[in-house]
């Protein structure tokens, strides 16, 4: 038996999980004590049962003790296996230390999540010098891949489209939506100054004018790198570009200040945000239904369920 249980701000997409795959949907009480300390309570049996736990990491600090607390509650009350479903995963860019005592984010986060789940889940990870999320994790992790989907959408939605990446680094994934859909595609020079300042240098596009720009991207986080690109199209004679990104952060005032640029906006539901029109679950469900049982050494965390307390 499976039960997918949603963390606070995750229950739509769970219910679109749990109805994907025909499960059982969970649910759990949480609450702040006046001293900021958090309270977790599972309200569904757990007892024997594989618990998938719902939680986009997008801006994590705030909820990452929450998590840990309901995956060793659930552990604690005799769940089968614990998985976390991450859409997105967070603390993926600082994967190495570039000063002097800097702390190497990446792995520190990767074991911490390791050592309360028993397999990962996550969709378009933003991998940079890890070749995958092994190196990082010392538990079973899926990669699903979400470029499909959003070659499909833009296939059905936007005519005769012109694929542009962020940078030299997105040309295999700008590449591989281009080739879907059967459209031409470029990739933009980025020179990173810095966190929220970034140089972009457009390629001479002038052959294809005349057809839509469709900026696409894994992540949108500052947002910076699309506005300035969606800021240098209309100098090479093209119109307002579509933007399709998997991942929607859009700090700050980032996405009002591309939406006065752009056509459109359009993300998975990987983040919950306005943009979000392309739903992941039917792939997140495919992957759970296919992952190996719990036989072996894919369960590291198993524990007799702990007797309840005499309340008072």
């Amino acid at each position: 038996m499976r039960l997918i249980l949603p963390l606070p701000g995750n229950e739509i997409f769970a219910r679109r999980l749990a109805d994907e795959g025909a499960w059982e949907l969970g649910a759990m009480e949480t609450r702040r004590f006046p001293d900021g300390e958090t309270y977790v309570r599972i309200l569904s049996e757990v007892k024997g049962k594989a618990v998938d736990l719902v939680c986009t990491l997008a801006r994590p600090d705030d909820g990452f003790l929450r998590l840990i607390f309901a995956a060793d509650a659930a552990r604690n009350l005799g769940a089968r296996q614990v998985n976390l479903v991450a859409p997105y995963l967070s603390y993926m860019r600082q994967d190495r230390r570039f000063q002097s005592g800097e702390a190497v984010s990446s792995r520190s986060f990767a074991r911490l999540v390791s050592s309360s789940f028993d397999r990962l889940l996550t969709v378009d990870p933003h991998l940079h010098r890890y070749s995958a999320l092994s190196p990082l994790y010392t538990m079973p992790t899926d990669t699903l891949h979400a470029a499909p989907l959003l070659a499909d959408w833009i296939a059905a939605e936007v005519d005769k489209p012109l694929i542009i990446g962020p940078d030299e680094e997105s040309d295999q994934w700008v590449s591989a939506i281009a080739a879907r859909i059967g459209a031409p595609h470029a990739v933009l020079r980025k020179v990173r100054h810095g966190d929220r300042h970034v140089e972009v240098k457009l390629p001479d596009l002038s052959k294809w004018r005349g057809r839509q720009p469709v900026l696409a991207d894994d992540i949108a986080s500052s947002g910076n790198t699309l506005i300035e690109a969606a800021r240098q199209l209309p100098l090479q004679g093209f119109v307002r570009p579509v933007v399709a990104v998997v991942h929607a952060i859009f700090a700050d005032d980032s996405f009002q200040r591309l939406a006065a640029l752009c056509d459109r906006i359009v993300s998975t539901d990987s983040v919950p945000h306005e943009s979000s029109s392309v739903r992941l679950a039917s792939l997140v469900a495919k992957a759970i239904a296919s992952a190996p049982d719990d036989e072996g050494d894919l369960i590291r965390h198993r524990r007799p369920p702990e007797e309840l307390d005499e309340v008072k």
